[in-house]
């Protein structure tokens, strides 16, 4: 199947991205049929070399059947060539299974400790609400009094 994808080029935290056709087994910086654009990503939105395209080359390519990736069929789409919509996956923040267990055991473990701290409290309280045994003080005056 052939794709019309980016290339990455450029030097490294300095990207430049040629817009290839190419097949879509073959590696991103890899062999290409034919290139059809650029795209610089540090320019500006506004400036007008931020994405250059061949039409009518790109035009012929999506008649043989190429697909565009979602990132090309964006520039497409600017230039009303192609249908982009942005896609929609509601799952995408969602944590997964184990993170899931994790939380479920954590919160488990938070339940436990709390519970745990309320019964202390609790018997505290009623250890000080039960009056204390009372010991004789008046044994201890008399037998300090008799030595």
């Amino acid at each position: 199947m052939l794709k019309i994808r980016l290339a990455r080029g450029g030097a490294k935290k300095r990207p430049f991205y040629s817009i290839v056709v190419a097949d879509s087994h073959s590696p991103r910086d890899g062999r290409f049929i034919e290139k059809v654009g650029t795209y610089n990503p540090l320019l500006k939105r506004d400036d007008p070399n931020r994405v250059t395209l061949k039409l009518e080359a790109i035009a012929e390519w999506i008649r043989k059947g190429a697909q565009p990736t979602d990132r090309v069929a964006r520039f497409l789409s600017q230039q009303g060539l192609a249908e982009w919509q942005a896609s929609n996956n509601p799952n995408k923040a969602v944590p997964g299974k184990k993170a899931q267990e994790r939380a479920a055991e954590r919160a488990q473990r938070e339940a436990d400790r709390i519970e745990a701290e309320a019964a202390a409290k609790a018997e505290a309280a009623a250890a000080a609400a039960a009056p204390a045994p009372v010991e004789e003080p008046a044994a201890e005056e008399e037998a300090a009094t008799e030595a």
